[in-house]
Order: structure tokens, then C-alpha cells, then sequence
């Protein structure tokens, strides 16, 4: 007997989506990252499809506790521009963490995503706090334990 393979419709995919709550508290930024990006993808789950959004929402807290391995803290520059002439910004990863941490950690999750339309559905449902209070508890979130 041969096995067939699973097709999920994007309605069922929506029905199956959770809430999960990740602590991103003295972990490496690149591994949260990572753990986030297969959540909100929804790679872990037998009825993934990589052209249906079937991930959960995912929320982050303690992002200001991130972890930067090695230098990255001083060597590690992000830009933006303002699209006006002369209108680059640079900004270093630890000022970033102390000023923006939801910023770093979004931006890390958003690279490993896919660069598409779907990838920026994916990202909508990416919640990213400092502390570790978030306003999703009627959401009834679980939480998740670390890949590391």
C-alpha cells in the first residue's frame, strides 16, 4: 500500500494555528532567531507546505536579554536609510539591544525567513517584547522550550 501525500487547504492551515511563547532570555540571538523563523514557517508540523501559511503566531520575550556571541556587539553594524540623499544611518548591534531590542530580534528572524509575499504575511505574526510581560495572555500562548 502505497502512502499518499498530505495536502492541507490554507483554511484547515489557518484553523491549526496556536500561540507559543518563546523566552528569548540568555539565549544567542542567531538561535532564537532560528527557532522563531521554523515556528512561524511552520516547519515542525507534519502538514507543512512551503507555499501555505501554516506556522503559529510566535511572541518573544526577554529580548533585551538577548545574547551577541563574539564581538558582534561592537562589530556588527546595521543600516537604514531615509531615502533622502545622505541619509544613511548606522547603527551598532549592542546600541541596538540596549535601545531597540524588538528591532535586533525582528530584523534577525526576517532574514531567515524567505524573501516573498508570503514571508511578509509570515512576519505580521512575529510579536517581539523587551521584558518579560506581554499582552497576548488571552491568547492562552504556550510556551516553548529552547533548541539549544
Amino acid at each position: 500500500m502505497a502512502s499518499k501525500t498530505l495536502v492541507i487547504s490554507r483554511e484547515d492551515a489557518l484553523a491549526q494555528r496556536r500561540w507559543v511563547v518563546v523566552d528569548a532570555g540568555d539565549r544567542a540571538l542567531g538561535r532564537v532567531a532560528t527557532q522563531v523563523a521554523n515556528l512561524l514557517r511552520g516547519k515542525g508540523k507534519p502538514t507543512f507546505s512551503p507555499h501555505i501559511d501554516c506556522g503559529d503566531f510566535v511572541v518573544v520575550v526577554n529580548a533585551d536579554k538577548v545574547r551577541l556571541t563574539g564581538r558582534k556587539a561592537t562589530d556588527k553594524i546595521y543600516y537604514r536609510h531615509s531615502e533622502y540623499p545622505g541619509g544613511l544611518r548606522a547603527t551598532a548591534a549592542g546600541k541596538l539591544r540596549s535601545e531597540k531590542p524588538e528591532r535586533l530580534v525582528r530584523t534577525a528572524v526576517q532574514g531567515m525567513l524567505p524573501k516573498n509575499r508570503l514571508s511578509r504575511r509570515l512576519i505580521t505574526k512575529l510579536k517581539v517584547y523587551g521584558g518579560s510581560e506581554h499582552p497576548h495572555a488571552a491568547q492562552q500562548a504556550v510556551a516553548v522550550a529552547a533548541q539549544d
